[in-house]
């Protein structure tokens, strides 16, 4: 298998974003864009909320890594939906051997008492399910080149990330607290990086540059910002006149009623009025320093072919 992406170095890449900035959309791109030239990578969801098989236009995809896309060059990727109560049990199984006694756990609902107990609980596992699947390796190589996982919104990435902190109350010893440091070390290694999904707007710009505050406290490495449905600015100079207007309006042939050029007067006054303050937020997340990737608006939404588009922006070449 080929190597690395040289502009994405890392195994595991970790999307997240505020609810409706397309963070699905972005992590679905990253697998298919990092998947090309004979690569296979691991596209995976935690949210229960079937959104990569909705992506695809697939029916709802069962809790097993199945390949889902393949890309120019051979490539390949595959979809890991996990489910925290089927992965509850086969760690269960894996640590405790529990077999027929796991599965009756389940019809008592002991998994929704676990979980709820310990949401800390929760959470180690499906990111354990994850570590599992960017360390694994078959006859000596890693099974996946990069594993892309499709994380909680921004507004909670900080303590699903933070495994360690949530289960040092739950275990002191024993498989759980093996699970949960290793897991730990991975998040916290040039290994992994988390992205932030975001819109130029003021509500998701904020949660950004709040989660980049967070997980840097954590020392959790954050990759790069994505500025998702970037549109390309209409009036080049920034700045016109109704005499303007009306000679466009002249030109293309069409009537430059008095209300209709300062309808369009208006209009050009807000689309400036908003660039500006797309420009201002643009400029606060650049003050982060961190990388910046802009995605374009897709005007016919997100299908496979809108996802090429975006792939071929995060991994040009």
């Amino acid at each position: 298998m080929g190597e690395h992406h040289g502009n994405w170095p890392e195994r595991l890449h970790i999307v997240t974003g505020k609810g409706g900035t397309g963070k699905t959309s972005v992590a679905a791109a990253l697998a298919l864009g990092l998947a090309a030239g004979g690569r296979r990578t691991l596209l995976v969801e935690v949210e229960g909320r079937q959104g990569i098989a909705q992506l695809f236009g697939l029916g709802p995809l069962p809790y097993a890594e199945r390949r889902i896309a393949t890309t120019a060059g051979g490539g390949e990727v595959r979809a890991l939906p996990v489910d925290p109560e089927e992965a509850l049990l086969e760690y269960l199984d894996m640590f405790y051997k529990l077999g027929a006694a796991g599965r009756a756990l389940r019809k008592v609902g002991a998994i929704d008492f676990a979980t709820t107990i310990a949401p800390g609980l929760r959470d180690v596992l499906l990111t354990g399910k994850v570590k599992e699947a960017t360390t694994r390796s078959a006859d000596g190589r890693r099974v996946y080149d990069a594993v892309v996982l499709d994380a909680p919104p921004t507004g909670r990435i900080g303590r699903f990330l933070n495994v360690t902190a949530e289960t040092a109350r739950l275990a002191k010893m024993g498989p759980i607290k093996t699970q949960s440091d290793g897991v730990s070390s991975l998040l916290r290694s040039p290994m992994t990086a988390v992205h932030v999904v975001t819109l130029l707007e003021e509500m998701p710009v904020q949660e950004t540059l709040d989660a980049i505050e967070e997980l840097a406290g954590l020392g959790i490495p954050v990759g790069r910002i994505v500025l998702n449905g970037a549109r390309p600015p209409l009036l080049a100079g920034g700045k016109f006149t109704k005499a303007e207007i009306k000679r466009g309006l002249a030109a293309a042939g069409l009537p430059a009623a008095p209300v209709t050029v300062n309808q369009l007067a208006a209009e050009a006054q807000a689309h400036l009025t908003r660039r500006e303050l797309e420009e201002s937020l643009r400029l606060e997340l650049a003050e982060r320093g961190r990388p910046m990737v802009e995605l374009p608006l897709l005007p016919d939404g997100v299908d496979r072919a809108g996802l090429d588009v975006l792939a071929a922006r995060l991994l040009p070449g």
